[in-house]
C-alpha cells in the first residue's frame, strides 16, 4: 500500500491531538469533540494534498510544511502588548478590535463590545458549556471532508470566536480581527475558528488581519463560517499582507438565506505561501453576492485563491472580479468555480480573472469554471494574462512623466476596479496606501 501524502505530518499531529484530547477536561463526550475526532480520522485515513490533487496542482502545500515545520505545540507564553502591536492597526479606522496572539483570543488586548443587537464570546467558552452556538454553528456549512486543511482546523478547534448579530441589529463600526503571531523566538502554528452569525435585516462589517511578528516562520489556518440572515447585509475583509515567513490557510464557508446582501474583499499583498478558499452557497431566492480579489505579489510570494459560488435557488446575482499584479519570482492561483443547479432559473452570474505579469519570471496559473444545470440563465466567465501596455506607457513618458512613475500609474490604474469597490474610506485609504508605495519602489 502506497503510503499517503502528508504521512510525516500526520505522525506528528497524532501525537499533538492525543494531547489535544485529554487538555479538554471533561468535554471528550461532547458532540463538538465527537465531529473534531471524525475531522482528525478522516485527516489520518486521507492524508494531505499529494502533487497530483487537482485541488493543489499548482499549491503543494503539504510539501511546503514537511520542508519548513516541526510541528511542535506551542509552550511559551508571548510578551506582545498594546503598544508592540500597535503599528500594526489599520490607520484612522474606527472599528471594535478584537485580538489573537498565536491563535488564542486576549481578553486585555480586546476591545470590550457592550453595543446592542451584538454579543461576541470567546468559542473556548462556548465550546466548554456545549453551547447552542456550537450545536447550531460548528461544522454546519464548512465540512471537513471538502478539504484536509479544513479537516486540520476542525480536528483541533478549540480557539477562536463567536459573533452573534439580532435581527435588525445595525452595528455602528467594523469589527476587526488582528491576528497576531509572536515568533520572535521560535516559529509558530495555530489555528483560529470563528462563527459568525447575522441575523435578518442586520448590517454588520468584519475585517481580518494576519501579521507575523518576528523572523522565525509561521503557520496558520483559519475557519470562518458564516450565516447571513434574510435581507441583511453583511462586509468581510480579509487583509493579508504578513511576512516572507508566513504560510498560511483560510476558509471562508458562507451560506446566504433570502434577498441578503454579502460583499467579501481578499487582499493578499505579502507572505511565503497563501491559500484562500471562499465558499458560498446562495440558499434562498433574490440574493446579491460580490467577490472582490486583488492579490499584488513580490519576491517568491506564492498566493493561491479557490473560490466556489453555488446557486442553488432562482432570481439571484452574484459578481466576481479578481485581480493579480506579480512581479520578481512570485506566483499566482485562480480558481474560480461557479454552479447554477437545476432549479436555480433566472441566475445571474459573472467572473472576472485579470493579471498582470511583471517580470519573465513571475507565473499565474488560472482556471475559471463554469458548471450550469439551469436553462434560463445569463452567466459569463473569463480570465486575460498579459504584460504592461507599452502604447500607454510610451503616451505618459512622451507627456513627460519618468518611466517608473508612468509604470506604477498605469498598474493603479488597473488596481483601481477593486479597489473602488471599498465603501470604507480608512480601509481604502490604507491599501492604496500600501499599494502605491509597492509599486513606486
Amino acid at each position: 500500500m502506497d503510503k499517503i501524502a502528508g504521512q510525516w505530518i500526520i505522525d506528528s499531529l497524532e501525537i499533538q491531538f492525543e494531547a489535544f484530547e485529554k487538555s479538554l477536561n471533561g468535554q471528550g463526550k461532547s458532540a463538538a469533540h465527537q465531529l473534531r475526532k471524525k475531522a482528525f480520522e478522516s485527516l489520518v485515513s486521507k492524508g494531505f494534498p499529494s502533487a497530483k490533487s487537482e485541488e493543489y496542482k499548482f499549491t503543494n502545500f503539504t510539501k511546503a510544511i514537511e520542508k519548513n515545520f516541526d510541528l511542535k505545540l506551542n509552550s511559551e507564553a508571548s510578551d506582545l502588548t498594546a503598544e508592540s502591536i500597535q503599528e500594526f492597526e489599520i490607520e484612522g479606522l474606527e472599528a471594535y478590535r478584537l485580538v489573537f496572539v498565536n491563535g488564542v483570543y486576549s481578553d486585555s488586548l480586546s476591545d470590550q463590545i457592550t453595543e446592542d443587537g451584538i454579543i461576541v464570546t470567546s468559542l473556548v467558552d462556548e465550546f466548554k458549556a456545549d453551547s447552542k452556538i456550537i450545536a447550531n454553528g460548528f461544522g454546519k456549512i464548512a465540512d471537513f471532508e471538502s478539504d484536509a486543511f479544513l479537516a486540520l482546523n476542525t480536528a483541533f478547534s478549540q480557539q477562536g470566536i463567536s459573533i452573534q448579530v439580532a435581527d435588525k441589529a445595525i452595528i455602528s463600526k467594523p469589527i476587526v480581527l488582528y491576528y497576531f503571531g509572536d515568533a520572535q523566538h521560535n516559529e509558530v502554528s495555530f489555528h483560529v475558528r470563528n462563527i459568525i452569525s447575522t441575523g435578518k435585516f442586520s448590517e454588520v462589517t468584519i475585517i481580518e488581519k494576519f501579521d507575523t511578528i518576528g523572523t522565525n516562520k509561521s503557520f496558520t489556518t483559519i475557519v470562518n463560517e458564516i450565516s447571513i440572515g434574510e435581507n441583511a447585509q453583511t462586509q468581510y475583509f480579509k487583509i493579508e499582507n504578513d511576512n516572507e515567513q508566513a504560510y498560511h490557510i483560510s476558509n471562508v464557508h458562507a451560506r446566504q438565506a433570502s434577498s441578503s446582501n454579502f460583499k467579501t474583499f481578499t487582499f493578499s499583498l505579502n507572505g511565503a505561501m497563501v491559500r484562500n478558499n471562499l465558499n458560498i452557497k446562495l440558499d434562498g431566492e433574490g440574493i446579491d453576492t460580490y467577490m472582490n480579489g486583488l492579490y499584488l505579489l513580490k519576491g517568491k510570494t506564492h498566493v493561491d485563491n479557490h473560490t466556489v459560488v453555488d446557486h442553488l435557488k432562482p432570481n439571484c446575482h452574484s459578481s466576481e472580479l479578481y485581480k493579480g499584479i506579480m512581479d520578481g519570482n512570485s506566483k499566482g492561483v485562480f480558481n474560480g468555480k461557479i454552479f447554477v443547479r437545476q432549479h436555480a432559473q433566472k441566475t445571474n452570474a459573472f467572473q472576472s480573472n485579470k493579471n498582470i505579469l511583471l517580470s519573465d519570471t513571475a507565473t499565474i496559473n488560472t482556471k475559471p469554471q463554469l458548471e450550469i444545470w439551469a436553462d434560463d440563465v445569463s452567466c459569463s466567465h473569463g480570465c486575460t494574462t498579459g504584460q504592461l501596455d507599452m502604447d500607454a506607457l510610451f503616451y505618459l513618458q512622451a507627456r513627460g512623466i519618468k518611466k517608473d512613475k508612468a509604470k506604477a500609474m498605469l498598474l493603479h490604474a488597473f488596481a483601481s476596479d477593486v479597489l473602488e469597490t471599498v465603501a470604507n474610506e480608512a480601509i481604502k485609504t490604507y491599501l492604496e496606501n500600501i499599494i502605491t508605495e509597492r509599486l513606486e519602489k
